[in-house]
């Protein structure tokens, strides 16, 4: 009984009572329902026992129909806990300010270190954190996960093919690789441009070396296009060869579309939950009891905390649940055939150069069975074939 919680959080005493009869004082206690535990004798006219604070009142007045004396040898619990901190709450108080401060300026961005990237690019790495409102003073509370950063850093920098993010301590580092410019071809870049596949010419362009192919001419894959070397036969310079050489190509692609798909959409109903994480175990701030969606996808957004920089096992959690409900998608054979139109261009296009242009298509097969639609179709692109090959001098 002694070591039940809901003693020490009421809090309890130790009582000394004294006088002839003391047992009896006892027992009229119990009497009137007043726990009491621990009960010892000392001596004839002298007992000891623990009871709980909130029974004082009763036993003050039996005191007083009694000829026994009753002395408080301990007081123990919360709320004698309670008065002893309030002595000293001005120092609680300070090192609770002082905690909250250090804690404030741990989450803090106190530097940003980029590495690996020239001047120029530097700068347009932090006029572009600028933009994105990362900089020295901001809290990292309200930053976007790493993830996102880098993504963004990427897209908003050309000259940078990759760029790593890691926050160490209250320094954000960034780790740059940017993008190799096209050196200017010396006369010692000797090589010839021949054909990447096989095609029929349609514009040679050439800035430097000797064209070896005409206009509808076909080539085979391998064929030299455009030599490096130029001069007659017995007075031959090497220069090295560039240029385009634009010609037709061709591709077949074949691309199935079923008529109808069961699929799921977001039919706009959401709710954000917000939770504090201590270690394993997760307390709710906000957005309390079920979201009550029977299909549905969850959004997580992590914010973690540092003290003195190091990471505590603290975070705030950010869950963002999006309804989904069952839906079916239904295309007539006409629309079937639209797509998959659509599709089989999105896959020549990927497969073909960036600057290649679709000049001309024809289905060659279409058939529908199984509630799908089967097309099997051939495109004329328009694209440059030429791809350089080094030489050795002297071949």
């Amino acid at each position: 009984m002694k070591n039940h919680w809901t003693n020490h959080l009421g809090g309890y005493v130790k009582v000394q009572v004294n006088g002839r009869g003391a047992a009896r004082f006892i027992n009229r206690l119990l009497e009137q329902k007043v726990l009491v535990w621990d009960v010892k004798t000392m001596g004839t006219e002298t007992v000891v026992f623990y009871m709980k604070l909130e029974e004082i009142r009763t036993l003050r007045v039996a005191a007083r129909k009694s000829e026994c004396k009753v002395t408080f040898l301990e007081r123990k619990g919360a709320p004698f806990f309670g008065k002893k901190l309030m002595k000293y709450s001005g120092l609680l108080v300070g090192l609770a300010l002082f905690c909250s401060i250090i804690f404030i300026l741990s989450n803090v961005i106190w530097g940003i270190e980029i590495k690996g990237a020239s001047p120029a690019t530097e700068h347009e790495v932090r006029k572009a954190l600028e933009e994105m409102d990362i900089k020295v003073g901001k809290l990292q509370f309200g930053l976007e996960q790493m993830e996102d950063i880098q993504k963004d850093l990427s897209e908003r920098v050309p000259a940078i093919t990759w760029i790593g993010v890691q926050l160490k301590g209250t320094t954000f580092e960034f780790q740059v690789v940017e993008k190799k410019q096209p050196k200017e071809e010396g006369n010692e870049s000797y090589m010839n441009l021949v054909a990447a596949k096989n095609a029929t010419i349609v514009q040679p362009m050439v800035e430097r070396g000797q064209g070896m192919v005409e206009k509808n001419q076909y080539v085979r894959k391998g064929e030299i296009l455009v030599s490096g070397f130029i001069g007659r036969e017995d007075n031959k310079k090497f220069v090295g060869a560039k240029g385009k050489v634009m010609a037709e190509t061709w591709y077949k692609t074949t691309v199935a579309v079923p008529l109808k798909t069961n699929l799921f959409v977001y039919n706009g109903d959401s709710k954000t939950k917000y939770t504090v994480k201590f270690g394993d175990f997760e307390m709710p701030v906000w957005g309390f009891g079920d979201h009550g969606f029977p299909e549905y996808e969850m959004e997580e957004d992590r914010k973690t905390f540092r003290f003195f920089g190091l990471e505590v096992p603290i975070s705030f959690h950010k869950k963002n649940y999006l309804s989904k409900e069952k839906a079916v998608r239904v295309y007539t054979e006409k629309e079937a055939v639209i797509q998959a139109e659509k599709m089989a261009r999105q896959d020549v296009l990927k497969l073909a150069p960036d600057d290649a242009a679709i000049i001309e298509e024809k289905i060659l097969h279409k058939r529908s069975y199984n509630g799908k639609v089967k097309m099997t179709i051939h495109y004329q692109v328009l694209e440059n074939i030429a791809i350089g090959q080094p030489m050795i001098q002297g071949d």
